[in-house]
């Protein structure tokens, strides 16, 4: 079974299984209007803040979430995870530059379905590339794409003006990162990939000791520093905050997946 497949399934639980009445609902972070819900062939979702734009684009046939950050004080652009289509993913640096203006690209973990349209994004933008240094070797045999910056717990990467830290998130890929950009009055914004979900963390296979280092890690690296409106743009399906998935995660480390 495809083991991203199995991160959605199981951590977020399709939904359908895993329903939650304390969703985080629209315009609930800054009142913006913003909800994350997002479908393949349909348009992205924006979060317009002062200095940064957000945007969220679902591409792929497993529901892949792509975000690209726009720095609205210096046109800078980051996209995290090249995932597929990559036309669709082009349309989107679009959306932010019509000049297709892309500075980096930031895969979250080496997973197939988090790469497929690096390759191309690279070709046609120029873009730089960063990842989870233990997952560089993984990403550069599958997309014969050098990646630039190996990026490690406690980094920083920029985009524009705004810092974004770097968090080791073990266990779902050795090398899985989150990127956190804390806007000060615009709230924390966390992308987790496949790391962090409404309902859970990713899938590790039924492997005891991956799961014990993701689950350490998500909860020493992530709840144990952020607040509970931080809000979380994972890898695939609807987006959370960390006070909706606070109260589950004794559950989530009892129940060992």
């Amino acid at each position: 079974m495809d083991e991203d497949r199995t991160a959605r399934g199981a951590a977020s639980g399709d939904a359908s299984t895993d329903a939650r009445t304390d969703a985080p609902t629209a315009g609930s972070v800054g009142g913006d209007g913003y909800s994350g819900d997002v479908a393949e062939g349909g348009a992205s979702d924006a979060r317009v803040l002062p200095s940064l734009v957000i945007r969220k684009a679902s591409v792929g046939s497993m529901d892949n979430n792509a975000y690209l950050l726009t720095c609205r004080c210096s046109g800078a652009q980051m996209l995290i995870d090249a995932a597929a289509d990559a036309p669709r993913l082009m349309c989107l640096v679009r959306e932010g530059s019509p000049a297709s203006r892309l500075d980096t690209v930031v895969t979250t973990h080496s997973h197939h379905d988090h790469v497929g349209a690096l390759a191309a994004v690279v070709r046609q933008t120029g873009a730089r590339t960063a990842a989870g240094a233990d997952d560089v070797a993984a990403i550069e045999e599958q997309t014969q794409v050098e990646t630039g910056t190996p990026l490690s717990d406690g980094d920083v990467i920029r985009v524009g003006v705004h810092d974004l830290q770097v968090i080791g998130l073990r266990g779902h890929t050795p090398g899985s990162i989150a990127l956190l950009w804390r806007g000060g009055d615009d709230g924390d914004h966390l992308f987790t990939g496949d790391s962090l979900f409404p309902g859970g963390v990713g899938a590790t296979m039924g492997d005891a000791d991956r799961f014990a280092q993701l689950i350490d890690d998500v909860e020493h690296r992530i709840f144990e520093r952020l607040p509970d409106e931080t809000w979380v743009y994972p890898g695939h399906g609807a987006d959370t905050t960390l006070g909706a998935e606070r109260p589950h995660v004794p559950a989530w480390r009892e129940r060992g997946w």
